[in-house]
């Protein structure tokens, strides 16, 4: 299965994932699961790190790459097809990161690891 991480999915696993409910955890760890993280994922953390909205233990320039190579997950670039499909979306959430990141799901056919119930009114495959 092919599984896109929501930004505070990424971070609680990078946090020890003690917040995910086993199944997701068992998912993200699961060989058989190709597990990728967005570009705007990292944007938005890098963002809200910045204007100090998000404390790290470290500065996302080290904590991203570590923890994407420590679990084994793949960076998800954002493509044109993609930022065009954003357009498209109903404006059922505001979050443009998140509203990115169900547009690269949809677009790739990826099911996005989230909590947030707003993510999962669009016609993307939601798992939490």
């Amino acid at each position: 299965m092919k599984l896109l991480l929501d930004t505070c999915t990424f971070l609680w696993i990078a946090g020890g994932g003690r917040e995910l409910p086993p199944r997701v955890a068992a998912l993200y760890q699961s060989p058989d699961n190709e597990v990728y993280l967005s570009a705007a994922s990292v944007w938005e953390i890098a963002l809200k790190h910045a204007n100090g909205r998000l404390p790290l233990p470290v500065a996302p320039q080290s904590l991203i790459p570590r923890e994407r190579e420590r679990c084994g997950v793949e960076s998800l670039a954002i493509d044109e097809e993609t930022a065009l499909h954003v357009g498209r979306l109903p404006l059922l959430h505001r979050d443009p990161f998140d509203r990115m990141i169900v547009a690269q799901a949809i677009v790739h056919g990826l099911a996005i690891l989230t909590p947030d119930p707003l993510v999962s009114q669009y016609p993307a495959r939601v798992i939490w």
